[in-house]
Order: structure tokens, then C-alpha cells, then sequence
């Protein structure tokens, strides 16, 4: 009883006075997993290639966590700003949102989130460019992460809310997590890479898409154009089930490519996860169906990389 006496006044207590959990909310600290594992994608791949660098991984690691740290703090400054966590929202309500957090804070913990991100990335650059061009090449790269990081909600031309989110996901969470981090210890680009960074920028998208869904009525209103805005929301929930089945559709083309032996067929065990996941998306129609989606979506895609990456291991 006492437990359930406190709950009920934490969430009788002002937001404001919980200002650990209003930025706990802020950070999103779930959708970390889904940078993270990029990166563990890219570094499965170096050490399948004999390339592993324990160093560069970790500060691809933490570089990855930041920018996505950065992404999602931008997000709540820019939708509050422009009106898209209105009353309407279905998703959780976070800390600028409900007023636990001032803007001038927000800002803050942008420059203080962004300038950590340059640290990080340039400790990951002297580390393992081995060539001025790589390096420079790098340097644009990492510049390119934050104004992707910033520009998706913030500016008057953000383009999360032109409907162009979809794309940089798979570019940010596909390729350049794992492709780059692949590149950083290799020291060279490998055309196979492209199709488990595919995979893994898909399964990205699948959950942004999910999260798209769910607040496509409150965004339609707001003018927050997002791909499921622009497709409806049935064509919408037929995109979903196409983004897990190319997902797959590019890792069986690596392990026919790249593989061989009964390990590499390994991330087809998380199939019937996907299937029933993909099965709500397709027969739920309304957005109050997607709030407890999120987590399912990001559990499947996970396990199928994570069971990618093993079968990966245990190729010889």
C-alpha cells in the first residue's frame, strides 16, 4: 500500500518538482538501443573482416549515444515550439512539454549535448583516420550527424515535418552507423556492409514509423507533415510491413552473399516476433493501437540484429 500511496502522489506532485524524471523523459533513453546497436552492427562486421579496434568502438559508441541524446532533446525544443506536443498528443508528455523543463534549460543542454559530440567525435577521427582525406571526410561526416541531429524539428525548415525523417533514419541509424563505424576500423568501405546497414536503417525506420503513427492525428493538425501524415494512415501501416520485410529481405541477401553454414540464417529465429508485430501494425487502424507498439517494435528489431550479429560471430 505504501508503494501504491506514493505513486499516487508523484503523480499528484507539479511536474516541476521531478525534474530528474521530466529529462529522463526528455533523453528517451530507449531509443539509445537503436543507435547503440548500429554501432555493435558496424564493429560485428570489422571483427568478422579481422578489423576490430576496441577504442575506435567505444568512441563510435559514445559519439552515437550523444548525437542521439542531441536529436532527441532538439526534437522537444523544436515540436513545443511548433506546437506539435499539443493536447492532442497520444505519446508520453515530456519535460518541456509539461513546463519541469524552461526552454532556456533545453538550450543549454543542446550546446552542452552538441559540443560533447564534437569532443567525442573528434577524439574518434585522430584516433582512427589514417589518412588526411579520411579524415576530412570524417570531420564533414560528423558535421552532417549534428545538423541532422538539430534540423529535424528545429528551423523553419525542419525536415522531420516535411515528411523527410523516414530517409534520414535510414541514412544516420543505417549506413552511416554502420557503415561508418565499420570504415573507421577497417579503414576501407566494403560493398556488403551496405545490406546489414540497410537492415538495421529499416528497422530504424520501422520504429520512427510506428511513433509516426501514433501521433498522426495530433501532427496532421499541428502541420507536421511526416511520411505516415503524407500516406494515410492505412497506406502507412502497409509501409511498415514492407520496411521489416526489406529489412530481412537485406540481411538474407548478406548471408547468401557474404555467409555460408546454418549460422548464418540465425536472425530468421526472431521471425514470428516480426510477424505478429508487423500483423497489429497491419489490423489496427487507429492511433490509440500504436501507444503500446513501440517497445514490441524495437524489442524485434533488436533481437533480429542481435541474433544477426551471434550467427555473424560464429561464421568461419
Amino acid at each position: 500500500m505504501s508503494d501504491l500511496s506514493n505513486q499516487a502522489e508523484d503523480r499528484c506532485r507539479p511536474a516541476a518538482s521531478l525534474p530528474l524524471g521530466a529529462w529522463l523523459r526528455s533523453l528517451r533513453l530507449g531509443t539509445l538501443l537503436l543507435s547503440g546497436v548500429a554501432v555493435a552492427q558496424g564493429c560485428a562486421l570489422a571483427a568478422w573482416r579481422g578489423a576490430f579496434d576496441p577504442v575506435a568502438a567505444a568512441l563510435a559508441l559514445l559519439t552515437a549515444l550523444l548525437l542521439q541524446i542531441l536529436c532527441n532533446l532538439a526534437n522537444d525544443y523544436g515540436d513545443v515550439g511548433k506546437g506539435s506536443d499539443g493536447p492532442a498528443r497520444i505519446g508520453p508528455r515530456r519535460g518541456l512539454h509539461t513546463g519541469a523543463i524552461t526552454p532556456a534549460q533545453m538550450r543549454a543542454a543542446l550546446w552542452l549535448c552538441g559540443g560533447l559530440c564534437l569532443a567525442c567525435g573528434a577524439a574518434l577521427i585522430v584516433h582512427a583516420a589514417r589518412t588526411p582525406g579520411t579524415a576530412l571526410l570524417f570531420v564533414l561526416l560528423g558535421l552532417g550527424c549534428i545538423a541532422a541531429a538539430l534540423g529535424y524539428t528545429l528551423g523553419r525548415y525542419a525536415y522531420g515535418y516535411l515528411g523527410l525523417g523516414d530517409l534520414s533514419v535510414l541514412v544516420f541509424f543505417g549506413w552511416t552507423g554502420v557503415a561508418g563505424s565499420f570504415a573507421l576500423q577497417a579503414g576501407h568501405i566494403d560493398a556488403l556492409v551496405f545490406w546489414p546497414a540497410s537492415a538495421c536503417g529499416l528497422f530504424a525506420v520501422a520504429v520512427l514509423n510506428i511513433n509516426n503513427l501514433r501521433d498522426i492525428d495530433a501532427d496532421a493538425q499541428a502541420g507536421k507533415k511526416t511520411l505516415a501524415v503524407r500516406l494515410g494512415a492505412w497506406r502507412a501501416r502497409c509501409y511498415h510491413v514492407a520496411l521489416l520485410a526489406l529489412a530481412l529481405l537485406c540481411l538474407a541477401i548478406f548471408a547468401l552473399l557474404a555467409l555460408h553454414g546454418w549460422s548464418r540464417w540465425l536472425f530468421l529465429l526472431a521471425l514470428p516476433w516480426l510477424v505478429l508485430q508487423a500483423r497489429h501494425v497491419y489490423t489496427h487502424n487507429s492511433p490509440e493501437a500504436m501507444r503500446f507498439m513501440l517497445v514490441p517494435t524495437v524489442r524485434a528489431a533488436l533481437l533480429t540484429q542481435m541474433l544477426f550479429m551471434v550467427g555473424l560471430s560464429l561464421h568461419h
